[in-house]
């Protein structure tokens, strides 16, 4: 079911964004900031993917549910793993962690990509700012 919606959500997503690549609109600067906006909104669904992996149940409970042991000690010695915003972590023990790999990585190239995205589109207005003003 999950997957159902977030192929309902993404498709057209996806299709919007992917367009203007066939189109040649990908050269304007509106592009490269909708793409700038598109990489925080997921960083935003990443973020909330990983702070709520493992929170369904009580962690000892999503622990045995994922097929791994639950450590007392560990999770005496490090509390303030899970309260943390970054990088996230849900240990159950110190070599299983209910926030999937992919998250804290995916949670650095997203705003890097933002940021790049959002240079290219203001370099691409400013020159097109001096084209017009230089032909006029």
């Amino acid at each position: 079911m999950s997957f159902v919606v977030i192929a309902v959500i993404a498709l057209p997503v996806l299709w919007l964004w992917g367009r203007p690549l066939f189109t040649g609109g990908w050269r304007s600067p509106g592009w490269f900031a909708g793409t700038a906006g598109l990489c925080l909104v997921l960083t935003g669904v990443t973020w909330l993917v990983g702070a709520l992996s493992g929170t369904s149940l009580s962690r000892e409970k999503s622990c045995h549910a994922a097929g791994a042991d639950y450590d007392r000690a560990y999770q005496h010695d490090h509390w303030r793993e899970a309260s943390r915003w970054f990088p996230l972590h849900n240990k159950c023990n110190a070599t299983y962690d209910l926030v999937p790999a992919w998250v804290n990585p995916t949670l650095v190239a997203l705003p890097v990509a933002a940021v790049v995205c959002a240079g290219v589109a203001v370099r691409l207005a400013v020159a097109d700012r001096r084209t017009k003003e230089g032909t006029a």
